[in-house]
């Protein structure tokens, strides 16, 4: 069976990823920033009697990347499969984000999953076998107000991956991208009352804009979908032959995939604007029942 590397497994797609690639047989690396969070991955794993290595990897620090290959493979003989997941999120509008919290966006959605693909192709072309999943969003391919920096990062990650695709297929290495809807994961932290992060800018001309999105997300939050629904496409899509690579996770990013690649310009800002709930915004309104700007 596979040896399969998965980023970001201390919660959400990466933990789930985690178990559900060992059920399916395969041996796995579990790799999170800070292994002191481990708990829920290895009690889920012990209550299954499944097996799995923990490793501490920081998809922020690239210089470590090398090194951590350098242990792997004599340990393991190779890496099949390396699934991209680790991600985060900093929700505000452009003008009212630090550069460092855009930087570090970037950094762990972007070059972090590309720089780590980087460090296992000599690895891979070696083995003339290997198979990148990349952990993209629906936010690759749709860009919504108050998400800019995570929007960024998966429009580089997917621009990037499909360039890539074609330079490493020589070697029969495959890449594909999940693209996923809204899941019950820790990318969102736990909200009580105020949605905004606590140093939001309090005199943004932005906030109500942004303040009403993130309700939003947390409303359709409790209905959100399964992240282990998410696991499982990643070993089907493991066993394919990546000759698909864009996979839409569930029904909605279905619908959203084959409609942004379907409209003219027009159309897709009506659409954004429509699912994002934000037409009052760009009609100059105060907030979502009316009343214009002055």
């Amino acid at each position: 069976m596979a040896i399969v590397v998965i980023t970001g497994s201390s919660s959400g797609f990466g933990l789930q990823a985690a178990l559900a690639f060992a059920r399916n047989g395969d041996t796995v690396v579990a790799t999170m920033r800070n292994t002191s969070k481990d708990g829920s991955l290895r009690d889920a794993a012990e209550k299954e009697g499944l097996a799995l290595e923990i490793l501490e990897l920081d998809v922020t620090d690239s210089d470590s990347f090398s090194q951590f290959v350098a242990n792997v493979v004599p340990e393991y003989g190779s890496i099949d499969v390396l699934v991209n997941n680790a991600g985060i999120l900093h929700p505000g509008a452009f003008e009212d984000l630090d550069e460092s919290k855009l930087r570090l966006v970037m950094e762990t959605n972007f070059f972090g999953p590309m720089l780590l693909s980087k460090a296992v192709l000599p690895q891979m072309r070696k083995q003339r076998s290997g198979h990148i999943i990349m952990v993209s969003s629906l936010s690759g391919i749709a860009g919504l107000p108050g998400d800019v920096a995570y929007t960024g990062s998966k429009f580089a990650l997917e621009g990037a991956s499909e360039a890539l695709r074609h330079e490493i297929d020589r070697w029969d290495i495959k890449l594909s991208l999940i693209q996923a809807g809204m899941y019950a994961t820790q990318i969102f932290p736990d909200k009580d009352h105020n949605v905004l992060p606590d140093d939001y800018p309090q005199d943004s001309p932005y906030r109500i804009l942004v303040e009403t999105k993130l309700r939003g997300i947390y409303e359709s939050l409790k209905g959100a979908f399964d992240p282990a629904d998410v696991a499982d496409l990643m070993v089907e899509i493991a066993a394919s032959d990546a000759s698909q690579l864009r996979w839409p996770a569930d029904a909605m990013a279905k619908t959203v995939l084959q409609k942004m690649f379907a409209q003219n310009d027009a159309e897709r800002d009506a659409f954004l604007r429509g699912v994002s709930g934000t037409d009052w915004w760009s009609n100059g309104d105060d907030g979502p029942t009316g009343g214009k700007v002055a």
